[in-house]
């Protein structure tokens, strides 16, 4: 999380800091994930934001998932708010490139669809299908389904605990 802060203040994408690191964007987005990473990968992007490689090397790293960390577990140098907003935007950019590959290739197959067969539009099916699930994706992405939002979910763990978080 600290790298994807520190990537975002100077404003720049995954693939500028992976070419300026020289790592993969693979490895720039695992680090983002705070998946394990090596040392050498670590002291790559040191390099790059002009810190410290200690810095970088945060415990909180090690976690995979840091949204399934307690609540009061937040990475010291990342504020749970800007956590979630960043988690939020992901998910929002997420939804974007699924929106631009639904069309880009309905758009093939349709092409598709005219030349090797014009009398039946089958590519409508895949449309269809396809689409309700980006539908639902958008609706839950932007919070339109209130059962699968933050709240649904705290609510539902408080219900099995028993109290409140």
């Amino acid at each position: 999380m600290l790298i994807q802060k520190l990537r975002l203040q100077r404003g720049w994408s995954q693939e500028q800091l992976a070419e300026l690191s020289g790592l993969s964007v693979r490895t720039i987005q695992r680090l983002e994930r705070g998946q394990s990473a090596s040392a050498e990968s670590l002291k790559a992007v040191a390099s790059v934001f002009e810190i410290d490689f200690s810095q970088l090397k945060d415990p909180v790293m090690d976690t995979p998932n840091p949204a399934s960390a307690p609540s009061g577990a937040a990475p010291r140098d990342l504020p749970a708010d800007e956590a979630l907003a960043l988690a939020h935007v992901r998910r929002v950019k997420r939804f974007y490139l699924h929106a631009v590959q639904f069309v880009g290739i309905v758009a093939a197959l349709a092409l598709i669809n005219v030349v090797t067969w014009p009398g039946y539009p089958w590519v409508l099916w895949v449309v269809f299908g396809w689409g309700l699930g980006l539908i639902f994706e958008a609706l839950k992405v932007f919070g339109s389904l209130p059962f699968l939002n933050g709240d649904w979910e705290r609510r539902q763990v408080e219900k099995y605990l028993g109290r409140e978080l």
